[in-house]
């Protein structure tokens, strides 16, 4: 991969060359899944949101927000182009969400873990690559990454506890969910 020497976030040349390439590929991707997030929780809240778990499914809501958030920042700071996919995501997050939903809370939440799992490993996977790359080159990066995961884990065991395995075909629809995830991820990062 290219070496390049870039702004850092804070406008600043960044000590030492950070690999431009890699870094733009990891914040297209994660902006991608928190934009994904997002969409999935609206698509719940739209069927769910008036019911008795409406609230837990918002404050996860919430939390994804305030990662999307983050994204697009990190965006602006390394000069990083989204997917050309969001339009794609935005319409699949949604439905995702919304169909998972109309089988009830435990649908709604077997969705949660499958997707959280996927995001976790996703972002364990990166975290790996960062600390063999150079852990202090991309110190403020990791800090994100794994505050982000931890919170994905959190929703992860919401949704356990939640009922999410009574879910009907829960197998079958988390594995279906799950390799949707990896095809998004495999995307995005690429275009």
């Amino acid at each position: 991969p290219a070496r390049a020497a870039s702004s850092g976030p804070r406008g600043g040349v960044s000590a030492g060359a950070i690999n431009a390439a890699l870094v733009g590929r990891i914040i297209r991707v994660d902006h991608a899944g928190e934009f994904g997030a997002n969409r999935i929780y609206a698509g719940q809240m739209a069927v769910l949101g008036r019911s008795a778990v409406g609230p837990l499914i918002q404050q996860m809501w919430n939390q994804e927000k305030e990662h999307l958030k983050k994204f697009n920042e990190l965006m602006v700071a390394y000069r990083v182009r989204p997917t050309v996919l969001l339009p794609v995501w935005n319409i699949a997050g949604f439905v995702l969400g919304a169909g998972s939903a109309l089988l009830g809370k435990k649908g709604a939440m077997a969705c949660t873990v499958a997707v959280e799992e996927s995001i976790s490993n996703h972002y364990n996977n990166q975290i790996r690559t960062l600390m063999e790359e150079d852990p202090e080159k991309y110190r403020e990066l990791l800090q994100v990454i794994k505050q982000f995961r931890d919170d994905e884990l959190e929703h992860h065991d919401i949704g356990l506890e939640h009922n999410a395995e009574s879910a009907p075909a829960y197998s079958v629809l988390k594995t279906a969910i799950q390799l949707g995830c990896k095809a998004a991820i495999f995307l995005s990062e690429r275009i």
